[in-house]
C-alpha cells in the first residue's frame, strides 16, 4: 500500500506523518487490495481536518473527519474509513458465495 500525505496549510512533520502511517497500517490489516491512499491533512482557524481517498480493487473510497485536535481528526478519519472497507469487504465476500 502507498501511502500519500500533503498538507494544506500546514507543513506535515515527522510525528505526524508516522502517526498516520501507524494508524493506517490497521487499513492494510483489514483489506490488502487497498494500493493507493491519499491523505489530506489541513488547518482552518480552529478547525483541524484529515481527509483520504483510497484506490485499490473494489474502486475508490472517500471520507473526511473535522476536530479541534488534529490528532483526533486522524483517528476520526480511520475509524470512517475501515467501517467503509469493512463494509466493501463483506459485500465481495457475499457476492463471491452467491448471496445477493
Amino acid at each position: 500500500m502507498q501511502l500519500n500525505i500533503s498538507g494544506h496549510h500546514l507543513d506535515v512533520t515527522e510525528a505526524i506523518n508516522s502517526y498516520v502511517e501507524k494508524k493506517f497500517k490497521r487499513i492494510a490489516r483489514h483489506d490488502d487490495h487497498v494500493t493507493n491512499v491519499h491523505v489530506v491533512i489541513s488547518v482552518d482557524r480552529h478547525d483541524q481536518r484529515a481527509e483520504a481517498t483510497l484506490h485499490g480493487v473494489g474502486g475508490e473510497i472517500f471520507a473526511d473527519a473535522q476536530s479541534d485536535d488534529l490528532y483526533a481528526a486522524i483517528d476520526q478519519l480511520v475509524d470512517r474509513i475501515d467501517r467503509q472497507i469493512l463494509k466493501q469487504k463483506e459485500k465481495r465476500i457475499e457476492r463471491r458465495q452467491g448471496k445477493q
